[in-house]
């Protein structure tokens, strides 16, 4: 899909997450050039504004979020000249035809939604009533879609009643990520690791997604959701696919979303008998992060709750590459630190000539950081310098590869301008597809069927911890230990 892109509708665009990353990551494709000259941007939100007043917010966001050594003011009021705004409440049907007395959905429209899904439903019907749901006119969601797999195809049911797959992107901001496509090529374009990728060469798979914060505002959402569905079900899950996939003939959305959703399938179903050993739930109490004291969750909630902040799981993926090697996932708010990473733990080699030596021998370690530093990082052993005449001594030295240090030419981008622009241009490759998104939330359904089958509630852990003690056991009764 080719179309060209006359106009952005941004529905939400007075929220958090248009001032933060979406109208950032538009200044910085603007900045760059790589906008259509003529790509107007329209905003609209039930905020009542005037067009003026909607260009000042965003000259306010810009200069709050955009870099200081990136932000210039008179790129910034030239960007501006393209936004223009129209305050609309998505109940009131009557609202639409003030969009379309603005749009030429003719000339080529992109939408993208930024609210709440339960919204999307009125929205599309409200467009549709107005003719801008036309063959070009193509539709982004952000997460969350649906809380369950029932929801999620109500959600998509009435999406497609107006966009077919082709046209409709829903969004997994992390496959925005840099580090996220360079796993990608990290496999996909060196003949180094792919020929190691499998069960034969690898012990076990690590992915960790950790926060420090807690509600910052999300009460109404998060204790709804949880960790399970607010983390795993869609960030974890894509990056387990990303790394499990079998290599896709092209990079294209047909065949990389193929090879995600096999992936998906294959995930081995989690029954009530499995859960004491493959799963652990926490919620946070009261405790201090980053040296500062924090609050339980029920008292940031200011109500007692059953919802897990954390979630730890022994997931496993049962086809050939794959079978018998453990794919280990953590999740949690109020961990010691912020950090998002994949971590591949390789097999120790079957024999050590240096062993009678005195040498000891530790097998390969790579380590994919995705947030907040992005790092491609390979522990190796190599030999101590020395003469070795009281023995032979290795050692694991890592090889690093720091994105930002290794492309210092090349700014480092947020992960919705590649998404926004791949929207505008009609790529649907890092998007996620309908089948990939019923594939996880039938997955995630079965684990919380089998966790409350089990009778499994949150065990407490102090704010700052790395999560309930259960969680270390779970991987040390493999022998396997979390990488902190």
């Amino acid at each position: 899909m080719s179309d060209k892109v006359k106009t952005l509708l941004l529905f939400g665009a007075t929220g958090d997450l248009s001032h933060r990353m979406l109208l950032p990551s538009l200044y910085g494709l603007h900045a760059d050039g790589l906008l259509p000259d003529d790509l107007n941007i329209l905003g609209t939100a039930r905020s009542d504004l005037d067009e003026a007043a909607f260009r000042a917010s965003a000259v306010e966001a810009l200069a709050e979020h955009v870099p200081a050594d990136f932000y210039q003011a008179e790129t910034g009021q030239k960007f501006v000249e393209r936004l223009s705004y129209v305050a609309l409440d998505a109940s009131q049907g009557d609202h639409f035809d003030r969009l379309a007395a603005k749009i030429d959905a003719d000339a080529g429209l992109a939408i993208f939604l930024s609210t709440a899904p339960t919204l999307f439903e009125p929205i599309i019907t409200g467009l549709s009533r107005v003719g801008l749901t036309g063959d070009t006119v193509r539709l982004a969601l952000e997460k969350p879609l649906g809380s369950d797999l029932a929801s999620s195809r109500e959600i998509n049911d009435a999406v497609a009643a107006a966009f077919p797959e082709a046209r409709t992107f829903r969004i997994d901001h992390y496959l925005g990520k840099e580090t996220v496509q360079n796993l990608l090529a990290l496999r996909f374009a060196n003949s180094t690791f792919e020929p190691l990728w499998n069960a034969s060469h690898i012990d076990h798979v690590q992915i960790s997604v950790a926060e420090t914060v807690g509600l910052e505002g999300r009460a109404g959402y998060y204790d709804g959701a949880g960790a399970l569905r607010d983390m795993v079900q869609n960030h974890m899950l894509q990056l387990l696919a990303l790394v499990a996939m079998e290599p896709p003939a092209d990079f294209d959305g047909t065949a990389v979303r193929d090879e995600k959703v096999k992936v998906l399938r294959s995930l081995r179903p989690i029954k009530a008998s499995d859960v004491a050993a493959q799963v652990v739930t926490g919620q946070y109490g009261n405790g201090a992060v980053g040296g500062e004291p924090v609050k339980s969750y029920a008292d940031e909630l200011g109500k007692s709750s059953t919802t897990e902040t954390f979630v730890a799981l022994k997931a496993h993926v049962d086809n050939w590459r794959w079978a018998g090697v453990p794919f280990y996932l953590r999740t949690g708010k109020r961990l010691p630190e912020r950090k998002t990473e994949i971590f591949i733990q390789f097999k120790c080699v079957p024999h050590s000539m240096f062993a009678k030596r005195g040498a000891k021998t530790k097998a390969n370690k790579l380590i994919i950081s995705i947030q907040p530093e992005e790092n491609i990082r390979l522990l190796v052993m190599a030999k101590t310098p020395g003469l070795d005449r009281d023995g032979i001594r290795l050692r694991e030295v890592p090889l690093d590869v720091g994105l930002a240090n290794a492309f210092a030419d090349h700014r480092r981008r947020i992960a919705y301008e590649r998404l926004l622009l791949d929207l505008i241009e009609g790529d649907p490759t890092l998007f996620v597809r309908r089948d990939e998104v019923e594939a996880q939330w039938q997955w995630i359904d079965g684990v919380r069927a089998a966790w409350e089958e089990a009778g499994l509630s949150p065990s407490n852990y102090g704010a700052g911890s790395w999560g309930p003690s259960a969680a270390i056991a779970l991987t040390e009764r493999d022998g396997v230990h979390w990488h902190d």
